[in-house]
């Protein structure tokens, strides 16, 4: 079995990934368009292909069922139903997961490690953003660390604004993360930091960022 890479690994290539869409992007468009016009799983895409440069990277999912992967996280395959139901979590999908790599001995083992959402755009607090927040967050929590094969979740996004917003990155970034705060405050075990890039300022154009809020277990 692989070693699985450390945190700061992952998010460091979240946020180079993230800045190599922008890049691209700008490029492709003529620095026509921001990045927030691109197309769905633009982002995925580039993030996925940052991690996959790690040194022993983790094995990569997108769109994986939150079924797949409590039964590929919890002690017991069978008790992802269960838990679903104990935490009132729906069937939906994790626009990315990572899992441990190693040689598979049957299509039933895989074990999962890491839960992403990654949203393009993020400008304001919303409904959608916190309620992501909230499903990572009910994937996390319990009561012994050996309850879980989960380490953490990232919400990672990408950000801008043009010049004329009298609101700036900065401000919205605070009561974005505010919001987060609020809801991992509701789940026992749980802590949260965030880290992201400089933001950048274009003359006469606007501002972009790139930021990783990540929730884990305190334990």
């Amino acid at each position: 079995m692989n070693k699985f890479p450390e945190q700061d690994e992952i998010i460091n290539a979240v946020l180079k990934g993230i800045k190599t869409a922008k890049d691209n992007y700008s490029h492709w468009t003529s620095d026509e368009l921001f990045l927030s016009y691109a197309p769905p799983k633009f982002l995925t895409i580039h993030v996925s292909q940052e991690i996959a440069k790690l040194d022993n990277s983790p094995e990569i999912f997108i769109d994986a069922t939150v079924a797949d992967i409590l039964r590929c996280s919890l002690p017991h395959r069978d008790d992802f139903r269960n838990f679903m139901k104990e935490k009132y979590l729906t069937q939906d999908v994790v626009c990315l997961t990572l899992d441990e790599r190693f040689e598979h001995k049957t299509d039933n083992d895989s074990v999962s490690r890491v839960v992403m959402s990654i949203k393009n755009g993020v400008r304001n607090v919303q409904e959608e953003y916190k309620n992501d927040v909230e499903k990572m967050c009910k994937m996390l929590e319990r009561d012994k660390k050996e309850d879980s094969a989960l380490d953490y979740g990232i919400f990672a996004f990408y950000s801008d604004i043009s010049n004329s917003a009298r609101k700036k990155t900065q401000k919205r970034l605070d009561e974005i993360i505010e919001s987060f705060d609020k809801v991992v405050d509701n789940h026992k075990n749980l802590k949260s930091s965030f880290k992201r890039g400089n933001i950048q300022v274009i003359e006469n154009i606007g501002e972009w960022c790139v930021g990783c809020y990540i929730v884990e277990p305190t334990f």
